[in-house]
């Protein structure tokens, strides 16, 4: 079984039979044969499907966002957000996926040639819990304007929600097999992937899981995309707006309850401004709501699961046995439910967990740069590299600089995330591939060159 527990409560919510090897295929099975299908079926028609999905998540965006908070934790004005912005996603590209897809002309010695972008089949679709539907949509919306279809494997605590956007594309009218859902374990993923029904895998996830599936991926000379974990830099030259730079690092940091892999986690401050910057972040970050997500004032809920608080709270207390100070939180909070006290940890470096991991909760780490070379070296100083953040007045230089910076993104005087117009993806142990934009589209294509004599 899987059982799905309300972070908030520590309660069970529901119980969940795992699909045996026969109600697997079946699913595979029904996948196959939407492809052929749906693959020949035009851009409009397409485009039709995804907008009908778009309408039907504004008219649910109540009742959706408040399973996610049930599973998982986020506070609820933060789901609704992730519901519309799952909407926003699908009619992004049922308004520009065809041409993102467009045969591109290609001179050469023939008569005419060109590059056409045809579908590959069958995507399956491994996602996290963290945004239960942005991560799916994210994937599923370009996949399906191109032409595959995708089965999801979702995490197993967030089931109920890939249940119902199982539901939503039935009650949208895709046709059976467009979209399906997997109740299995992790574990059983390396043989799924491994299935010739399978045509290409993304994977959004823990390093150890993008290990695995790029394992089974190669082994079946299968085409994957990875995303995997982040320790963003957010950078903070001396120049920078202070009150600006603070104010979003405590939403950089705490949005989704500290739990995103995008999530700004160490805080790199140039040494002039360092106690300036730290105390207005420190004022902030203690003036969120803790509580019941379910609240509309509430900024900060549970961490998702048991597991998870216990291991910040390990990062964070190692940070200090080290040597770091503690400015803010650092513990439990004291009442039921996976709650951790929003957390600043200053004089964080190099060698110790705060600085070298993935804090994948509400504890944010502020390290000391003496000056703008020792800031970008620290940023680079990570296993990771998927998104960074830039603070200074001087853009021409903060361009400069973001050339150097070892990410799939750097947002300048900004705060990172993702938009369906950009590409999105990492590198290192970040990942490789991208997501979104024409760039994401065109992952899971075969890219044909078409000669003509």
């Amino acid at each position: 079984m899987i059982e799905t527990i309300d972070p908030t409560t520590e309660r069970v919510i529901e119980q969940f039979p795992l699909m045996d090897e026969q109600r697997i295929g079946e699913i595979l099975d029904a996948a196959v044969r939407a492809a052929k299908a749906w693959g020949s079926r035009s851009f409009a028609e397409r485009g039709q499907l995804l907008g009908e999905i778009a309408s039907r998540l504004r008219a649910e965006k109540e009742s959706l966002a408040a399973t996610a908070v049930r599973e998982m934790g986020k506070p609820i004005v933060q789901a609704r957000a992730e519901v519309e912005k799952c909407a926003w996603g699908l009619e992004y590209f049922a308004e520009h996926g065809s041409a993102m897809l467009a045969p591109q002309a290609a001179p050469s010695s023939a008569a005419r040639s060109y590059v056409a972008f045809r579908p590959l089949g069958v995507l399956l679709a491994i996602m996290p819990w963290n945004f239960p539907y942005w991560q799916v949509f994210r994937a599923a919306a370009p996949a399906l304007m191109a032409g595959n279809v995708l089965v999801l494997k979702h995490a197993a605590n967030t089931t109920r929600c890939a249940l119902e956007m199982e539901r939503l594309f039935r009650d949208a009218g895709a046709p059976e097999g467009v979209f399906g859902v997997l109740l299995a374990r992790g574990n059983a993923m390396e043989k799924i992937v491994a299935d010739e029904r399978v045509a290409a895998v993304t994977l959004t996830g823990s390093e150890r899981a993008g290990v695995s599936v790029a394992g089974a991926a190669g082994q079946g000379l299968k085409k994957a995309v990875l995303e995997l974990g982040g320790s963003d830099a957010f950078v903070v030259f001396s120049d920078a707006d202070l009150e600006a730079a603070a104010t979003t690092a405590v939403k950089a940091r705490f949005q989704n309850n500290g739990e995103s892999c995008i999530a700004a986690k160490r805080f790199i401050v140039e040494s002039g401004v360092y106690d300036e910057f730290l105390a207005r972040f420190v004022a902030l970050a203690g003036a969120q709501v803790l509580g019941n997500p379910m609240e509309e004032g509430t900024q900060l809920g549970p961490c998702a699961r048991a597991d998870l608080r216990a291991t910040v709270d390990e990062q964070v207390r190692t940070s200090l046995a080290k040597g770091a100070r503690l400015a803010l939180g650092g513990r439990a909070a004291q009442r039921t439910g996976y709650f951790y006290e929003p957390t600043v940890v200053a004089d964080v470096v190099p060698g110790m967990k705060m600085f070298d991991e993935e804090v994948f909760g509400p504890a944010a780490a502020v390290v000391r740069a003496s000056d703008r070379e020792h800031a970008v070296a620290l940023a680079n100083d990570s296993s990771y590299g998927l998104g960074s953040s830039l603070w200074t007045q001087d853009v021409r230089a903060a361009e400069q600089f973001a050339a150097r910076i070892e990410a799939g993104a750097v947002f300048i005087n900004g705060m990172v995330a993702s938009d369906p117009r950009l590409p999105f993806g990492g590198v290192k142990k970040s990942g490789y591939g991208r997501e979104l934009s024409t760039f994401g589209i065109h992952e899971f294509v075969n890219i044909q060159t078409v000669w003509i004599a």
